[in-house]
C-alpha cells in the first residue's frame, strides 16, 4: 500500500474530453468513455513529478550492490558524449560515405574489444546480454551444422546465470545442468559425464557467479574441446579479471561482453543494452551481417557472408550504449581498466571481511569482485532471512543485494559493491549489514517501514497480480 504522498491531494478540476472511435479502430468496449485531464498549477505539476523522481533508486543516488549485475556507476562525460549532435543526428540508412566517423568509432570498438577478451573477431550487434548469449547459441548450431555434426546438447554449471539456460534452449538446445563441486568450481567429474558427442558446447563464468575464479580452466577447456565442443564464455564477470587475463587465453571460443557491467554504459532494464559477441577466426565467418571493414583507411559495411547466422538486430546494434562504452574504455586506457578490476576485488574482499563474523561465506575466503553471504544462521538463531536483510536494508537508504541466488547457496546475499564505491561507503554498508544482525525478527518481518511502499505479500502477488486498473475494475465487477 503507498503511504500518503509528499504533498496533500486536493480535489481535482478535470476537463472531460469525449473520445469517440469506429469500430474498426478499437473493439467494442475497449475505448474510453471520457479523457479527464486534471487543471493544475504548474508549480503542483512539477512538484508532483519531482518527488515521483526522488522514489527512484539508481546509481545517482547511494550504493546499488546488486550481485551477479554489477549496477556500476555511469560517469556523466560517457553520456554527454553520446548525446552530441554527431552522434545523435546520423542516420543508419545514410550513404556510408557520410557516416564515416561512426563506422570508425564501430570498428575501433570492434578492436578494443578483441583485445580486451583475447579474440580474434566482434560483432556489436546484439542489444544486450542475454541477446549475446542467445546469439553465441546461434553461432554454436550454425558452426556444427556447417561441419555436418548434430549436437543439440548445452552443459550448464548450476552456479550459472539463469539467462545461459533460457539462452540456449531458445537456440534449440537441450540443456544439461552440471554440479559444482565442494570448493564452488566445476565438477570435473560431472563435466566428464555429462560430455557427450551430442556436446555442442559449455556455458561458462569465469569467476562464477560465487566469486570464485576456476583454477582448473585449462582442464575444463581441454575436456570441452576434446569432446569435439565449443566452450562459451559469459562475460558477467569480466570485470574481475580485465588486464590480468582474457577468456581467450583460456581457450573459451566464444565471448560476449556486457558493456553496462564492464565499461559503465547505462544498464538495460527493458531499454537500450548492448552484448557484443567475439570468437576466434575460425568462428568470424558466423558472426552476423554486416561487419564494420576498413579498407585504405575508408569504412564500409561488408554484407557478402555465405555463413553467417544473419542479422540478430537492427543496424549495428545500440550505437549510443556502445559510444558509452567507448568513451569509457577509450579514458581508462589499459592500465586504468586493469585498475577498475584491481578495485573492484580490494572492495569486495573488504567488504566481505568486515561481514564474515555476523553472516557465513561458504566456499573458501578470498573472493573476486563479488562474494555470496549466507543468511541462514540467521535464520536458525532469530528468524531472520535474506529476505528480510534486503527489506531492512531499505529502510537505511541502501539498495539490497540480489537475494536467493546462486540457488545453492541458502539463504544468499549475492553481493557486488563495484570498484565504484569509496571505503566510507562500505564501511556504511557493513555497518548497515552488521545492525541488521542484530535485530530482531519482528522489526526485521515488518520491514521496510520507511519507504513509499510497505512489504508486499509476494506470495499472494504471485497467486493474484492485478495487471492492469481495467483487469482491477473487472475483477470487482465495474465496467
Amino acid at each position: 500500500m503507498f503511504r500518503q504522498a509528499v504533498f496533500p491531494r486536493r480535489p481535482l478540476t478535470t476537463v472531460d474530453t469525449m473520445v469517440t472511435t469506429g469500430d474498426d479502430l478499437l473493439p467494442p468496449g475497449m475505448a474510453r468513455g471520457c479523457i479527464c485531464l486534471p487543471e493544475l498549477p504548474e508549480s503542483e505539476v512539477v512538484r508532483h513529478f519531482t518527488a515521483l523522481s526522488c522514489m527512484n533508486f539508481g546509481t545517482d543516488n547511494g550504493p546499488y550492490p546488486l550481485g551477479s549485475c554489477t549496477m556500476k556507476y555511469n560517469p556523466k562525460y560517457a553520456d554527454r558524449i553520446a548525446s552530441l549532435a554527431d552522434a545523435v543526428d546520423v542516420h543508419p540508412y545514410q550513404p556510408e560515405g557520410t557516416v564515416q566517423g561512426s563506422l570508425q568509432i564501430l570498428h575501433e570498438m570492434e578492436k578494443a574489444l578483441c583485445a580486451i577478451g583475447g579474440v580474434d573477431a566482434v560483432t556489436l550487434q546484439p542489444a544486450a546480454g542475454a541477446h549475446g548469449e542467445h546469439t553465441s547459441m546461434l553461432i554454436v548450431r550454425a558452426f556444427h551444422r556447417h561441419h555436418g555434426q548434430d549436437r543439440d546438447e548445452i552443459i550448464i554449471p548450476d552456479s550459472a546465470h539463469g539467462t545461459n539456460p533460457a539462452s540456449a534452449a531458445m537456440a534449440g538446445f537441450k540443456v544439461i545442468e552440471i554440479p559444482s563441486s565442494p570448493d564452488g568450481c566445476v565438477d570435473l567429474e560431472a563435466l566428464s559425464s555429462a560430455l557427450s558427442e551430442r556436446t555442442a558446447a559449455m556455458m561458462l563464468t569465469n569467476p562464477n557467479t560465487l566469486g570464485i575464479f576456476e583454477r582448473r580452466i585449462t582442464q575444463v577447456a581441454e575436456m570441452v574441446h576434446s569432446a569435439g565442443a565449443l566452450l562459451y564464455y559469459d562475460g558477467a564477470n569480466l570485470n574481475a579479471i580485465m588486464g590480468y587475463s582474457t577468456p581467450g587465453a583460456m581457450d573459451f571460443d566464444i565471448v560476449h561482453f556486457n558493456v553496462h557491467k564492464t565499461f559503465a554504459s547505462p544498464h538495460g532494464g527493458g531499454g537500450p543494452g548492448a552484448g557484443p559477441v567475439g570468437v576466434k577466426a575460425f568462428l568470424e565467418p558466423f558472426l552476423p551481417y554486416p561487419r564494420v571493414a576498413c579498407q585504405d583507411g575508408v569504412y564500409r559495411l561488408d554484407c557478402d557472408r555465405p555463413l553467417s547466422i544473419g542479422k540478430v538486430s537492427s543496424f549495428q546494434g545500440n550505437f549510443g550504449v556502445l559510444l558509452r562504452g567507448y568513451a569509457y574504455i577509450l579514458r581508462k586506457g589499459g592500465d586504468g581498466l586493469k585498475q577498475a578490476s584491481e578495485r573492484a576485488v580490494l572492495n569486495s574482499n573488504y567488504l566481505k571481511e568486515r561481514l564474515k563474523g555476523a553472516y557465513h561465506i561458504p566456499f573458501g575466503d578470498l573472493k573476486k569482485h563479488e562474494f555470496v553471504a549466507s543468511a541462514a544462521a540467521l535464520k536458525q538463531s532469530k528468524g531472520i532471512k535474506a529476505m528480510d536483510v534486503a527489506k531492512m536494508m531499505m529502510d537505511y537508504g541502501l539498495h539490497p543485494p540480489t537475494v536467493y541466488f546462486p540457488m545453492l547457496v541458502e539463504e544468499a546475499l549475492m553481493i557486488e559493491p563495484t570498484e565504484d564505491e569509496s571505503k566510507e561507503t562500505l564501511d556504511r554498508m557493513a555497518d548497515v549489514l552488521l545492525a541488521i544482525a542484530e535485530s530482531d525478527a519482528e522489526k526485521a518481518s515488518s520491514a521496510p517501514s520507511s519507504t513509499a511502499a510497505s512489504r508486499v505479500d509476494e506470495t499472494k502477488a504471485a497467486r493474484d497480480a492485478v495487471l492492469s486498473s481495467r483487469y482491477r475494475r473487472r475483477k470487482e465487477g465495474n465496467p
